[in-house]
């Protein structure tokens, strides 16, 4: 497995950085994840997009264009002969010094992985629990920048794990539905589809807009608003989206069973949908 680091493919064993890195220090940077289907970099164009936002929003310099930046992803796909595969790009401030002060730091810190993996959270239902970790509300960390700074995030997983379970839930600073550690939420009632609106501490993720629209496409309604628990744990079917866990049912929320643990009607039809246009909405490898 080769990877790209800083202008050039490393085997991953060489795949190092400075400890002085802005990245490892202080979580000072960005990232996407992207996946590849049958040699299809699904929608590449707007994980760059949005790659740029996040940087502009933390007054990062890339120091390079989008254009190079794509290229570097198709060529660590074709250099490592992948054609289903989860990719990590990451951009760092860089390397300074100890102290805080971005202005020390001169050039980035550009790396990038690509392998195999599965979908993250397996494909046959998953049990959650709502975390007592609130997701940052946006005047403390807005989330539509995505940073390295995952804290928030790895804290709820681990009191998923001592649960035993997949995946937590996290709220909003008003105790609404934000998002989980890593992917959004969608709730399906009596036909219609809700999913919380990004200005209650959520990313607007790349598949979730991917969904939503196949489901407008299919003829659902699709009602972005504020979502209580109590809509979870009643609804009809509840599922999630995002790059890494592609799209899973919940099969049980906080002890409450969602459709007998089976795929409903409707996450089962958006998820066959969205298996057929992930390979052919994005940027052809081969």
């Amino acid at each position: 497995m080769k990877i790209y680091l800083n202008g050039e493919f490393v085997e991953k064993e060489q795949a190092k950085i400075s400890v002085y890195d802005h990245g490892l220090l202080y979580g000072d940077g960005v990232f996407e994840g992207i996946r590849v289907y049958d040699g299809v970099i699904f929608k590449l164009k707007e994980h760059i997009d949005r790659l740029f936002d996040s940087a502009t929003s933390l007054q990062m310099d890339i120091q390079t264009t989008k254009d190079e930046i794509s290229k570097i992803v198709i060529d660590t796909i074709r250099i490592n002969e992948l054609n289903n595969a989860y990719i990590r790009l990451v951009i760092t401030r860089g390397v300074g010094d100890l102290g805080l002060d971005p202005r020390k730091c001169p050039k980035p810190t550009i790396f990038c992985i690509a392998e195999p993996m599965n979908p993250l959270l397996g494909e046959d239902g998953i049990k959650v629990i709502t975390s007592s970790i609130r997701r940052l509300p946006v005047d403390v960390l807005n989330p539509a920048v995505k940073s390295l700074n995952y804290l928030n995030s790895i804290l709820a997983k681990i009191q998923a794990n001592y649960a035993g379970c997949d995946e937590a839930f996290l709220l909003d600073s008003e105790g609404y539905v934000a998002e989980g550690t890593g992917d959004n939420i969608f709730v399906i009632k009596n036909g219609k589809i809700k999913t919380p609106p990004v200005s209650s501490s959520v990313l607007k993720g790349i598949t979730r807009d991917a969904v939503v629209d196949l489901a407008k496409e299919q003829g659902y309604e699709i009602i972005e608003e504020k979502l209580t628990l109590h809509d979870l744990y009643v609804a009809d079917e509840l599922f999630i989206t995002g790059t890494a866990a592609e799209l899973a049912h919940v099969v049980e929320i906080d002890g409450r069973v969602i459709n007998n643990r089976e795929m409903g009607v409707i996450t089962k039809k958006l998820s066959e949908e969205f298996k057929k246009i992930r390979k052919i909405m994005g940027t052809k490898v081969y």
